[in-house]
């Protein structure tokens, strides 16, 4: 089982950083689309995206979307935190095998435990893919939660 420890409104400082990785799989792809209900042919279909603008299949923008909201709700500032708004421009496509880093990085502290958050999400070539920033109500006290294993899903 796989802990989370929170960082409370008082215990966070501008300036303070954390991040999060993940490698973009098939699997992820298909869930998405099933999850999202969007089935749009430049995510789905090979021959469909060798004509299109990126040359092959990419990710759905919003899976890196999905991504900052991990980032942000298990590592800063962690479990409690609630999403008030996001805004995000996508800067390049994200393609399957592509790993994904998000960069987080506090920039204010708001009143009534709101935070302003950079939200940056870059790929395994260092190219930022995703730029953006989050507001948030910061947890009020210090916690850690186990986080819940997700039963094994296999696509096919």
């Amino acid at each position: 089982m796989t802990e989370s420890t929170n960082t409370p409104y008082e215990a966070l400082e501008v300036g303070q950083t954390a991040s999060y990785t993940r490698t973009v799989e098939e699997r992820d792809i298909q869930l998405f689309a099933s999850l999202s209900g969007d089935r749009n042919p430049v995510h789905l279909d090979a021959d469909y995206a060798a004509r299109s603008l990126f040359k092959e299949r990419i990710a759905h923008g919003m899976f890196s979307g999905a991504l900052i909201s991990a980032a942000v709700a298990c590592e800063l500032p962690g479990p409690g935190t609630i999403y008030l708004g996001q805004q995000m421009t996508f800067e390049k496509p994200v393609k399957l095998g592509d790993t994904l880093t998000v960069r987080l990085e506090i920039l204010e502290k708001l009143p009534k435990f709101k935070v302003r958050i950079a939200t940056r999400v870059f790929n395994q070539r260092d190219e930022l893919v995703v730029d953006g920033e989050a507001e948030i109500l910061a947890p009020r006290k210090p916690q850690t939660v186990t986080l819940a294993e997700l039963p094994p899903i296999t696509v096919g």
